[in-house]
């Protein structure tokens, strides 16, 4: 299912009512009945509901479901994307949809332009009527589970109830809600994630991270090596200090973002005396001959991102050892296959971890900050539910075994390319499968 936003601006007040009223019905219907859409649209005349049910099935955003025992209709992905857009937009959240520049097996991912006041929460009102090119650029994630689950789990959906395609609309939005709650905790931490502006249904608009994904960084030099694995070793521990496992700590999931950072140096030297020939001093008030140099030095540091969070679990989860220990190994593997570097230290270790949690005093727990916000228990049960039934894990080893195959002899191919900067790459948020990226303007 792709965005398709070609009947957004057309639909009239009355079709978003009854397009609302299928969304309401289908927490109890799969099939919603229509005379219960025409019963929650509160509209007045009957056939002007009619009418809206023909336009929203004309444009996809609804569906009559075939040999139905009664007249009715369900809502479809475009249906709910239609409404989470529609929020956005009279939230002033957005301002217009992009181009898609990536698909993953459970989401998509869109850049969208956003008032600068949505962006930067400190400007004023005005800024809003700012020209299309101060707008500021940003990133719409679109969960869509369900996309993958009909491969493994066809015999397997007792939790569902019969209820297939409202249940995986129903995970899109714990999913998209987990991310976004995830997200906002370890941004206010201090974490280096992206900013997340708004979240909406299976919607979350964050900003856009001006970097390259690590999977794309061909080579790098020793240093730059061995001080990029030691931050993203000491970013999963930072994050087990605070509670929470990443889940799927490998290249697809993080970002490098180049940064410059520039350093001035003074000197002085006389026109007429060589560099290494004392000065006189001048005590008759006469101007020194002499010429100051001020040289600036500008180097380029690499900074991780990390990215996609609806994986992520509590130190407390029964599993919580094993995925700590899977996202150590998938940046040790990485870091071996492709740069060919080995870290001479062992750890981390998750049994550190928690002897040191129990010996520290005061510490804070993201985990139980996240819960009390809103995302429940009962909702991670349900949505871990969801990922163990797909087999999570079983797709992320068979992508990292094609890379296996393909990572060396690219690197031998291509010989040692420098990694590109951030005005040559467009910035992508893909954390699900490898894809090529093209400049976006």
């Amino acid at each position: 299912m792709k965005l398709n936003t070609t009947h957004l601006r057309y639909l009239t007040p009355e079709d978003w009512r009854v397009l609302t009223a299928v969304e309401q019905g289908s927490k109890n219907h799969e099939i919603v009945p229509t005379s219960l859409i025409i019963q929650l649209s509160h509209l007045r005349s009957g056939s002007g509901a009619h009418r809206s049910i023909s336009t929203l099935a004309k444009a996809n955003l609804i569906a009559r479901v075939q040999n139905a025992k009664y007249d009715g209709y369900r809502l479809t992905y475009g249906g709910l994307d239609y409404l989470a857009l529609h929020t956005h937009f009279q939230r002033k959240t957005l301002h217009s949809t992009g181009q898609c520049i990536g698909t993953g097996k459970e989401s998509d991912i869109h850049i969208v332009l956003a008032p600068p006041s949505a962006s930067s929460p400190s400007s004023s009102q005005t800024t809003i009527r700012k020209s299309h090119h101060q707008q500021q650029q940003c990133i719409l994630k679109i969960h869509r589970l369900g996309r993958i689950s009909f491969r493994t789990i066809k015999t397997n959906r007792d939790y569902l109830r019969h209820r297939t395609s409202a249940s995986w609309m129903h995970m899109s939005r714990l999913s998209a809600l987990k991310e976004h709650t995830f997200m906002t905790a370890l941004h206010a931490a201090g974490f280096p994630v992206p900013t997340p502006l708004a979240w909406n249904r299976h919607t979350v608009v964050m900003s856009l991270v001006e970097g390259t994904p690590l999977y794309q960084i061909r080579h790098l030099e020793e240093h730059e090596v061995r001080r990029l694995y030691g931050e993203l070793m000491a970013m999963i521990v930072r994050l087990a200090g605070v509670g929470l496992i990443h889940g799927d700590f490998n290249e697809f999931n993080i970002m490098i973002e180049e940064r410059e950072s520039s350093s001035s140096s003074l000197s002085k030297q006389s026109d007429h005396l060589p560099p290494d020939t004392e000065e006189p001093k001048q005590d008759d008030g006469r101007q020194d001959d002499t010429t100051t140099t001020i040289t600036t030095t500008t180097a380029v540091t690499l900074h991780p991102i990390l990215i996609d969070f609806p994986q992520m679990l509590s130190i407390s989860h029964a599993n919580a050892s094993t995925y700590f220990d899977r996202d150590v190994d998938c940046i040790k593997r990485y870091f071996s296959r492709r740069f060919h570097f080995t870290s001479d230290d062992s750890g981390p270790f998750f049994k550190d971890v928690q002897t040191r949690m129990r010996t520290t005093k005061g510490v804070r727990r993201l985990d139980v900050e996240v819960e009390a916000s809103g995302f429940s228990k009962k909702m991670a049960k349900e949505l871990e539910k969801y990922m163990e039934d797909i087999d999570v894990d079983q797709t992320v080893s068979d992508v990292d075994s094609n890379l296996d195959d393909s990572g060396d002899s690219d690197s031998s191919d291509h010989g040692s390319p420098e990694i590109p900067s951030s005005h040559q790459v467009a910035v992508t948020h893909i954390s699900e499968e490898k894809r090529s990226v093209s400049r976006h303007a």
